[in-house]
């Protein structure tokens, strides 16, 4: 185990059939980093994010999250310890508002049962209090003052991204996996979200790993950079560093 790590992925692997998609990763995440996985399509990024958020059992190899032993975790426990994604299809409830959709996201720190909500007992009002709170810090994070009682389904595609974004914030996590946060983006909304990556690192103290294609946001935004390509590690390092590599150049260009 990487001394101080948050996350530590060890040998990962994961066969669907004869396909190896992830082959053997091994890479570890340090606290406070934003830690970007690039890679052409169908290198094996997303199932990494897969993996780590328990969607797929792991073939072989291992994940730890804060020294805790998280490959063969249960689903439902990956956000109750700390862990948060975002997803390349957008996945809100479109005829909810945007504040009911922050709302689901504190769901992992509910700690009332039914008989006392339906006789809605002080206790209930307290958290009730505490979970808006919450959600009131994160809409003014991510500047969505003006959205909160609008439908998901009468919101532009930028704005459905920065909620998610939120929902996923509103766990309170201490890991937050963005899976290509720019993508469908304009070049002033991906401005945006290099704004944002910054306030949850620096405001929050949210630890990142991100799968993103835009190499201008990574290097923008990432203190380190792993690549993949065809399931494998190809190169680990700064931005500047992964983009010199002679092996990526090749995986993107043919070169």
């Amino acid at each position: 185990m990487t001394a101080g790590a948050i996350l530590e992925v060890t040998d990962l692997a994961v066969h669907f059939g004869g396909v190896r998609a992830v082959d053997g990763v091994s890479f570890h995440v340090m606290p406070g980093e934003v830690f970007t996985i690039v890679g052409p399509n169908g290198a094996g990024k997303t199932t990494v994010f897969n993996l780590i958020s328990r969607i797929y059992d792991a073939t072989t190899g291992s994940i730890a999250f804060h020294g805790e032993d998280i490959t063969r975790a249960p689903a439902h426990r990956i956000a109750a310890l700390g862990i948060a994604r975002t997803f390349q299809n957008i996945e809100l409830f479109e005829h909810a508002t945007v504040l009911q959709n922050l709302l689901i996201g504190r769901h992992p720190h509910r700690r009332t049962n039914l008989v006392s909500e339906l006789l809605f007992l002080p206790h209930v009002r307290r958290a009730e209090r505490a979970h808006r709170e919450k959600v009131e810090e994160v809409i003014d994070l991510l500047d969505l003052q003006s959205y909160r009682n609008q439908f998901i389904a009468n919101l532009p595609y930028g704005i459905r991204k920065v909620v998610e974004i939120g929902r996923a914030l509103c766990t309170e996590p201490t890991l937050l996996l963005l899976d290509e946060p720019s993508s469908g983006l304009s070049v002033e909304e991906t401005e945006d979200v290099s704004f944002w990556i910054d306030d949850i690192k620096n405001d929050l103290g949210v630890t990142i790993i991100m799968v993103e294609h835009d190499m201008g946001l990574v290097a923008d935004v990432s203190d380190r950079v792993m690549a993949m390509n065809e399931g494998k590690l190809l190169a680990l390092g700064t931005p500047q560093e992964v983009q010199a590599d002679e092996g990526v150049q090749r995986a993107y260009l043919g070169a």
